[in-house]
C-alpha cells in the first residue's frame, strides 16, 4: 500500500490546502475528522494536526486522542494543533491581548531544527489566532518567534514532534511549502513518488480487478472530472463503459455538439441525449433559483434513467466524485454535506440498483487536471473552467426563455473567446492562489468566467435612437477550489473590446458591467 501522511481535521477552512501542498511535492495524504482517527499502521509515515475555528480553552473544543501517534511517529501541529499539543502535554494557552491575524515576520531561533532547514532567518508567515502559547509543553523548545508571539514555533525534544502557530499551507506564508517539504520528505522520510503516472497505473489495474467484465454507465457533463473518469474507465474496461451526455438546452453556444464530437474523437462509447425541449418546457414560468435547480436536477435524473435503462446488463454507475467531495461528506462532527439539487449524478433513482465506482475519489481538482494531461486528453477539455450544473439557467436571472438564452449565449461566447485569445504571457497576474506563471491566455489564468443576463432594462442610445434593453454583467474570478474566490483584474483594453463587441453584435444588450465582488461575501454565481 502507498505510504501516506494522515491529516486530522479540527474544522479549519484551509485543511484541504495542507493536503494539496503535500500532493504537490509528491506525497500522498489523507484527511480525516479529528474524532475518527484511522488505524496507524506501517503505511502512515507522519500525522499533521490542522487548525480550527475553536479555542483549546473552550469546553467543547476538539479533543484529539494521540496515544498511538505522539512520540511514536512524526507529528506536526498547525495553529490549533500547536495549541492543543501545548495545552494537553504540560504547557499553557491563554487568551492574548496581542492577537495576530494576517501577515507577520517569522524570526528563526534554531535554524538547525529539521523543520526549518533551508528557511530564511526572517520570512513572512500568515497568522490567524486569538490565543497564545504562554508555556511550552513538557520537553518543548522554541524554534521561532514573531514580534508579538514568542512561541511561534517549537519542537518536543526527544521526539519527532513539531508545532507552528502560523499556517504554512497558505500561499501568504512565503516558505511554508519548504517547511511542509522538510516535514514530509525529511522528517517523515516519504519518497515523494505520488505522481499522475503512478496514479493512472494503479487505478487502471484496480478498476480492472474491481469491475471485471461487468458493464458501467457514466453520466458525462463536459467538465474535467467526468471526462477524466471516463478516460480512466475506458482504459481499464474499454467498450464495457457507456457514457451518457445529456443536453439540457442550457449549455453554452455550440457546446453540446462540440463536446460530443470531442468525446467520440477520443474513442469513448458515448450516447448523446438531447432533452433540451423538455427542460425548456419544464422551466417555463419558473423564476425562483432553487426551483430552477430542482427542476433541472429532476429532469436530468429522469433523462439519464431513461437512457441508462436501455443498456442491458449494466452493473455499475461511475461518478466523477473528487477528494474534496469525499472530505466534505465526512465533515467534522459527522454531518454529511447536502447534495446540491443540480448535481449531475447525485440522487439517481435507487431502483437502478447499480454499484458505485468513483475513480477520482482520491484526487484534488488540480490533480485531476494533471492526470488528464498524463492521459493525453485534449487541453480544451482539461483546461475548461468549472461550469454550474444548472448551466446558463442560473446566469439568466428570472424566467428562462429561448430568446434570453440566445442573447446570453452570444454575449458569453464573445467574452470567453476574448479571454482565450488574449495573450497574458507578459502580464503580472494577481491571483488568490498560485502566481499562474504558466498561463498563456487570460482564460488559462482565470478559475471561472461567464456572463450574467440581468432581469432589468436600462436606457441607451444607438445611432439616433433611444434604446431600452438589458445589461449584462461579466464575471471572472481566481480561486484554488471554489470555496473562496477573488475577482480577476481584467485589462482595461480587453474589457473595452468585450463591451463594444457585445453591445454592437448582441441584439437586446445595451450595457456591460463588471462584477468586482469576492467570495465571500458574494458567491461566484449570481443564483
Amino acid at each position: 500500500m502507498t505510504e501516506r501522511i494522515i491529516i486530522l481535521d479540527s474544522g479549519s477552512q484551509v485543511t484541504q490546502l495542507i493536503g494539496r501542498r503535500l500532493r504537490e511535492i509528491g506525497v500522498y495524504c489523507e484527511i480525516y475528522p479529528y474524532n475518527r482517527i484511522p488505524e496507524i499502521d506501517g503505511t502512515v509515515k507522519g500525522v499533521i494536526l490542522s487548525g480550527s475555528p475553536r479555542s483549546v480553552r473552550d469546553a467543547d473544543a476538539p479533543m484529539l486522542h494521540l496515544e498511538a501517534i505522539k512520540g511514536r511517529i512524526p507529528l506536526l501541529g498547525i495553529c490549533y494543533g500547536a495549541q492543543f499539543l501545548a495545552q494537553h502535554y504540560g504547557g499553557k494557552v491563554e487568551g492574548s491581548i496581542a492577537r495576530e491575524y494576517g501577515r507577520a515576520t517569522l524570526r528563526l531561533r534554531d535554524s538547525s531544527c529539521p523543520l526549518l532547514r533551508g528557511v530564511s532567518p526572517k520570512s513572512q508567515v500568515w497568522m490567524s489566532h486569538g490565543d497564545t502559547i504562554s508555556v511550552l509543553p513538557e520537553g518543548g523548545k522554541a524554534i521561532a518567534s514573531t514580534e508579538d508571539v514568542e512561541n511561534a514555533a517549537y519542537r518536543i525534544e526527544g521526539e519527532e514532534t513539531y508545532a507552528v502557530q502560523f499556517h504554512p499551507e497558505v500561499y501568504h506564508t512565503a516558505e511554508g511549502g519548504k517547511m511542509l517539504s522538510n516535514f514530509a520528505l525529511g522528517i517523515c522520510g516519504c519518497k515523494g513518488d505520488w505522481t499522475p503516472e503512478s496514479f493512472i497505473e494503479s487505478t487502471v489495474e484496480a478498476l480492472k480487478e474491481k469491475i471485471g467484465d461487468e458493464k458501467v454507465i457514466l453520466g458525462l457533463s463536459g467538465g474535467v472530472d467526468s471526462t477524466v473518469a471516463a478516460v480512466l474507465l475506458d482504459r481499464a474496461i474499454g467498450k464495457n463503459l457507456t457514457c451518457i451526455f445529456v443536453n439540457n438546452g442550457l449549455l453554452r453556444k455550440n457546446e453540446y455538439s462540440s463536446v460530443l464530437d470531442s468525446y467520440r474523437d477520443m474513442g469513448l462509447n458515448v450516447i448523446g441525449a438531447d432533452a433540451s425541449a423538455a427542460f425548456l418546457a419544464a422551466l417555463k414560468g419558473v423564476t425562483d433559483p432553487e426551483e430552477k435547480r430542482k427542476t433541472i436536477g429532476r429532469l436530468f435524473v429522469e433523462t439519464f434513467d431513461s437512457y441508462a435503462g436501455r443498456i442491458e446488463g449494466a452493473a455499475w454507475l461511475a461518478q466523477g466524485t473528487i477528494y474534496p467531495d469525499v472530505i466534505e461528506s465526512a465533515a467534522v462532527g459527522g454531518t454529511a454535506a447536502k447534495i446540491k439539487s443540480h448535481h449531475n449524478v447525485g440522487g439517481l433513482p435507487e431502483k437502478m440498483n447499480l454499484k458505485i465506482v468513483e475513480p477520482l475519489r482520491l484526487l484534488f481538482k488540480d490533480e485531476v487536471r494533471r492526470v488528464g494531461r498524463a492521459l493525453g486528453i485534449k487541453e480544451e477539455l482539461i483546461g475548461r473552467h468549472p461550469f454550474p450544473g444548472p448551466s446558463l439557467a442560473i446566469r439568466l436571472l428570472g424566467e428562462v426563455t429561448e430568446e434570453k438564452l440566445a442573447v446570453l449565449r452570444e454575449a458569453d461566447d464573445i467574452f470567453i473567446s476574448a479571454l482565450r485569445g488574449y495573450d497574458c504571457s507578459e502580464m503580472h497576474l494577481r491571483s488568490a492562489s498560485d502566481p499562474l506563471e504558466e498561463a498563456k491566455t487570460l482564460y488559462d489564468a482565470i478559475w471561472q468566467a461567464g456572463v450574467v443576463l440581468l432581469p432589468v432594462k436600462s436606457v441607451g442610445v444607438m445611432g439616433d435612437e433611444r434604446t431600452y434593453e438589458h445589461p449584462v454583467a461579466l464575471r471572472a474570478v481566481v480561486s484554488t477550489d471554489g470555496m473562496t474566490a477573488d475577482w480577476f483584474r481584467l485589462p482595461y483594453d480587453l474589457m473595452e473590446k468585450v463591451s463594444s463587441d457585445i453591445i454592437n453584435r448582441v441584439r437586446g444588450v445595451n450595457r456591460v458591467v463588471y462584477d468586482i465582488s469576492s467570495k465571500p461575501p458574494a458567491t461566484i454565481e449570481w443564483e
